[in-house]
C-alpha cells in the first residue's frame, strides 16, 4: 500500500493552515499513519501536532523527502504539481482560496482543473474530503507527465527558419 506522504506548500508568503489541520486530524484519528507524513509548511503558522514538519527545506532536503514519498499533497501551484508528477508521484492538489487568506485570488482552482482534465492528479477542493482523496489517489492510475518543451522549441525554430531565409 502507498504509505509515505509528503506535503509541500510552496514558498509564497501565504499560510495554508486549513490543509495542515485536515492532515493533523486524519493522523489523530489514525486514518493516516503519522510516522509516514512529512511536511514543508512554509509560512503557515499552524504547527502540526501529529506529524513531522519543517518550515522550509533546502533543495537537497526537498528532493530527499519527495523521493521517499508515494503520495504528494500540495497546494495548486504549477511548479509544485509538475515537479511531483514528473517524478511519478501520485498527487493530491488542494487549491489555496482567497477568502481564507491563502492567496490573493482563486486561480489555483483553474490550474488544478486543467491538471485534472489531463488525468495527472487527484483534485481535492475541500479539505474535509481529504480522506476520500487519499482513497481515490491510491486506487487510480494517472497519466504520465509529458513535457511539451521540445514541440515548442521545434515550432520556434521552424518559424525562425521560415522567416529568415
Amino acid at each position: 500500500m502507498d504509505n509515505k506522504i509528503f506535503i509541500t506548500l510552496g514558498s509564497q508568503k501565504f499560510q495554508f493552515n486549513r490543509l495542515l489541520k485536515a492532515v493533523d486530524e486524519l493522523c489523530e484519528r489514525g486514518t493516516i499513519e503519522a510516522a509516514d507524513v512529512f511536511a514543508q509548511i512554509g509560512y503557515s503558522d499552524y504547527l502540526p501536532k501529529n506529524f513531522n514538519y519543517k518550515k522550509f527545506l533546502d533543495r537537497d532536503e526537498f528532493s530527499k523527502e519527495m523521493g521517499k514519498a508515494d503520495i504528494v499533497i500540495t497546494h495548486g501551484g504549477t511548479g509544485a504539481i509538475i515537479g511531483a508528477v514528473k517524478k511519478g508521484k501520485k498527487v493530491i492538489a488542494v487549491p489555496r482560496i482567497a477568502k481564507y487568506g491563502e492567496h490573493v485570488d482563486d486561480h489555483q482552482l483553474q490550474l488544478i482543473k486543467q491538471f485534472d482534465d489531463l488525468n495527472l492528479i487527484c483534485p481535492c477542493q475541500d479539505t474535509n474530503k481529504l480522506e476520500i482523496a487519499l482513497d481515490t489517489v491510491r486506487g487510480t492510475k494517472y497519466n504520465s507527465y509529458e513535457s511539451n518543451t521540445i514541440n515548442i522549441i521545434t515550432s520556434i525554430e521552424d518559424y525562425i527558419e521560415g522567416n529568415c531565409l
